[in-house]
């Protein structure tokens, strides 16, 4: 979704727009609208016409919401990225990308420098909170202080190009159709978020992901474009969001599973301290939610939160209430944009209840951009559907239910086990902070089913914590989909959306550190 704050600059000039939450750095409508401009004249200066493409790699900052709001009201395509990535990594997306600028921070600025020689496209490297350092590297507010902070000629709707996570392989470019309008008309986008999440114009959205992300990008954008009050977290901490909401009275805001488990966690002295009573809405996705976790929420909160399914390529859309949960737990909802088919290997219909890939339609067009193989990957023979390789199923009521990605199955003895059941479970264990499953060698069975867990803070990882978690996932699971062996890490890698980085986990197991499962 794109970001456009020069409506509400027009309504609610003084109204902040966003505020960061450990500085408390308040940035209005007028200042973010005037910011955008003058960056969207220098990237008009630098060569970049309708269509263009610059990247943006930082971390969540004050700056983060200007450089994705002069690329919307420009005719752009801007690509946000990873700020955790390597500069190999920033290097192949800045190519990929075709980006031709890129925007960081002081923070970043070592990598982006390592980066920037494997980069012959890029003319200008932007810094949002740095010095500069010749002409190729210089500071955003020097770059656009000749430019002024009315709009430029040529406005037009611009949109983000994310990547995947890249946690199977290289990340994927996902180029969708820019739209030829006005960048302040409304789209079927937000009238559709109006409906089923109640945005409006004096909300206030709590973001505790990082702004790269597909997610909190789209919602931060949203809720700008709705005229609301953004309040961003740097970064994650389970008290600090239970103080922000009490502090800025928030009403809105979107969560990943981890997140709601680690405030679990709290003491419950410190999960009773804060007012939470102007809460709304909360929305999560990126995972499947552990049953009792989410149970647990919805005792706490109410009955204020929402689910939804969905991926960065926009294939389909299914949501769900915490009404309708309750009635199908571990449900991610019924589908409501896209049209979805589950089918077996044969490409044939599975039976309600039967897991199998889950295809689409696709509810608008995509592309992996300048990856034209993986592109005609994704889509049946006929081209008529798509997939990124989900696993699910309905059941007879029409709900859908994810087991899995199908890169991460384990065939062991030739039974098909889906992971995501036993990570769930080993979450809710009360001496697990974070937990994987994935299959590694077993001579007899080809693979058998391995388990890496993170300790609670103040517990040891040793052998007879590892019989007591094997014990526990044999009293709800039957055996094949337990662990027959843990392994114990002091942190999992997780990528800061909250998506488990397995493949880093699972490689060493395997020969050479390859696996069979790409």
């Amino acid at each position: 979704m794109t970001m456009y704050p020069g409506k509400q600059a027009a309504i609610h000039p003084d109204r902040p727009a966003f505020i960061m939450a450990s500085s408390g750095e308040s940035v209005t409508y007028r200042e973010l609208d005037a910011r955008s401009n003058r960056l969207a004249h220098l990237l008009r200066s630098l060569g970049l016409q309708r269509r263009g493409h610059y990247s943006i790699f930082m971390e969540n900052t004050a700056r983060f919401i200007e450089c994705c709001a002069a690329g919307s009201r420009s005719g752009l395509y801007y690509t946000c990225i990873n700020s955790y990535l390597t500069a190999g990594e920033l290097a192949y997306i800045i190519n990929n990308s075709e980006s031709t600028v890129l925007i960081t921070s002081s923070a970043k600025l070592a990598v982006a420098r390592e980066a920037l020689p494997h980069c012959p496209n890029v003319i200008a490297c932007l810094v949002v909170d740095g010095p500069s350092e010749g002409e190729r590297i210089r500071n955003l507010d020097d770059a656009t202080a000749p430019f002024p902070e009315t709009p430029i000629a040529d406005e037009s709707f611009g949109t983000p190009m994310l990547y995947s996570s890249g946690t199977t392989g290289r990340p994927k470019g996902i180029l969708k159709p820019l739209p030829d309008q006005p960048p302040g008309q409304d789209t079927p986008q937000l009238s559709f978020s109006d409906r089923i999440w109640g945005y409006r114009d004096d909300m206030v959205y709590l973001s505790p992901a990082p702004l790269y992300h597909a997610a909190p990008n789209s919602a931060v954008s949203l809720t700008i474009r709705r005229g609301g009050t953004v309040i961003i977290m740097e970064r994650f901490d389970p008290q600090l969001y239970l103080a922000l909401v009490e502090r800025y009275k928030v009403t809105h805001s979107q969560l990943v599973p981890t997140m709601f488990s680690r405030m679990l966690k709290l003491p419950e002295a410190v999960r009773s301290r804060y007012d939470l009573s102007s809460l709304e809405v909360a929305v999560h996705a990126a995972a499947p939610c552990p049953i009792p976790v989410k149970e647990q929420m919805i005792d706490w909160w109410g009955p204020i939160i929402r689910e939804y399914y969905g991926a960065t390529e926009g294939l389909g859309f299914a949501a769900c209430d915490s009404t309708e949960w309750l009635a199908h737990k571990g449900t991610v909802g019924k589908v409501m944009l896209g049209e979805l088919h589950i089918l077996d290997e044969a490409m044939s219909p599975c039976p309600s209840g039967v897991p199998g890939t889950l295809w689409f339609r696709p509810a608008a067009p995509f592309e992996y951009f300048n990856d034209p193989q993986r592109t005609a990957e994704s889509r049946s023979a006929d081209g008529s559907l798509a997939t990124v390789g989900d696993v699910g199923y309905l059941n007879e009521e029409g709900y859908l239910f994810l087991t899995d990605r199908a890169t991460f199955m384990i065939i062991s003895g030739g039974v098909n086990v889906y992971p995501q059941e036993c990570e769930n479970l080993l979450i809710t264990h009360p001496k697990v902070a974070d937990a994987a499953v994935f299959g590694v060698p077993n001579s007899d069975l080809g693979e058998e089913v391995k388990a890496v867990v993170q300790p609670l803070a103040g517990v040891v990882g040793d052998a007879a914590l590892a019989e007591e978690l094997i014990a526990f996932c044999r009293q709800h699971l039957a055996s094949i989909k337990c662990p027959r062996s843990i392994d114990f890490a002091s942190e999992l890698p997780r990528l800061p959306t909250g998506k488990l980085y397995k493949k880093a986990l699972r490689d060493p197991y395997w020969p050479q550190g390859q696996s069979r499962i790409v």
